[in-house]
Order: C-alpha cells, then sequence, then structure tokens
C-alpha cells in the first residue's frame, strides 16, 4: 500500500508529459502552441468584457448616486438648526415669563428640547428632519438625543442587556468619551496655567 502511494505521483508526472503535447478541446486535438494562441485570444476578449463592465458599472454608479448641492445643504442646515435655536429661545422666555429664574429657565428648555426630539425619534419624525436638514438637525443638542435614541428603538428585539444595554451609546459614545477627556484637558491646562500665574 505504501508503494503504490509512492507511485501515485510518479504516474500523474508521466501521464501529463505524455499529453503536454496536445489539448483535447472540443474533441479536438489541438497543436499545445494553437491551444495556447486560442487561450490567449479568450483571456483578451474576457478582458475587454470586463473593461466594458466596468465602464457601465461605473455609469449605472453615476447615475444612481444622489447629486447633493453644496449651496442648498448650507441652507437647509442653516434654516433647520436655526428653527431648533428659536424653538429654544421662545421655550426659555415662556418659562422666564412663568416665574422661573434664569438658570432653570435654561435647564427646563434643555430638558423639553431632549424630550421633543426623543418624542420625535420614536415617531419617526427626526429621522426625516435629519434627512432634510443634515448638521443643522444633528449638532444641537436634540440631535445628541437622537444618536442616543435611535440605536435603542433599533437594536431593542436584541434585548434590554445586548439589544438596548450595548448598543445605546454606539453613536453618542464618541461623543461622551472625547467630550470628557477635552474637558478634563482643557480643565489641565487652566489648572496648570493657574497655578504658573497666568
Amino acid at each position: 500500500r505504501r508503494g503504490k502511494t509512492c507511485r501515485l505521483p510518479l504516474l500523474f508526472f508521466r501521464v501529463a508529459f505524455a499529453f503536454s503535447g496536445s489539448v483535447c478541446f472540443f474533441g479536438q486535438h489541438l497543436p499545445f502552441r494553437a491551444a495556447l494562441s486560442f487561450s490567449g485570444s479568450l483571456r483578451r476578449i474576457t478582458e475587454e468584457f470586463m473593461e466594458i463592465d466596468k465602464k457601465e458599472y461605473g455609469e449605472y454608479v453615476k447615475k444612481v448616486t444622489p447629486v447633493h448641492s453644496t449651496a442648498r445643504n448650507i441652507l437647509r442646515a442653516f434654516v433647520t438648526g436655526g428653527a431648533i435655536c428659536l424653538i429654544g429661545q421662545a421655550l426659555t422666555e415662556l418659562f422666564l415669563f412663568l416665574g422661573a429664574e434664569k438658570e432653570a429657565a435654561s435647564a427646563w428648555t434643555t430638558l423639553s428640547l431632549i424630550g421633543g426630539s426623543v418624542l420625535l425619534t420614536g415617531l419617526n419624525l427626526y429621522p426625516r428632519l435629519v434627512k432634510f436638514g443634515g448638521a443643522g438637525a444633528l449638532v444641537p443638542i436634540t440631535g445628541f438625543a437622537n444618536s442616543v435614541v435611535a440605536p435603542a428603538i433599533e437594536y431593542r428585539a436584541e434585548g434590554h442587556v445586548f439589544g438596548i444595554g450595548c448598543k445605546i451609546f454606539t453613536i453618542a459614545g464618541p461623543v461622551i468619551l472625547f467630550g470628557i477627556f477635552s474637558s478634563w484637558l482643557l480643565g489641565l491646562i487652566s489648572w496648570a496655567g493657574g497655578a504658573m500665574g497666568f
């Protein structure tokens, strides 16, 4: 058995050497050089078809890719962000009118904006606002609230721990992390400057 196993590679090379001078293609024996020539032609045709496919794919991508107008996006972000800030200022004035102190009015305004963003996200309305306003809807605190609530809604089917618990800060996590780190770094610089008399 061991001898037969050792003779198998030798038998394979003998068969390959015997048929190396000719190649069987569609039932006919072609000379080896003709087969190589045909193989090269086939490869060139395949490359040409692949090149055509690349061009068609590129044209298709250009056709389906939405074209964005920078000026229009800036205007939408300006209007959306301005509207959110206007609502916030109106809420602050309302709380001041109701007798709240300035700091309390600001806190209630923040809570109201966050609550409204959470409600609109749950109703699937805030994502539409983000699609329209872009950064104008994402940069304010309402956008931060949306970035926390949206993953919780999306992954709630995976459970409270591995779904909501693990995914709730997927988007907002980097903002919180680098925000805390930046504030710590700036506080350290301020403390060091005060210690040096600056």
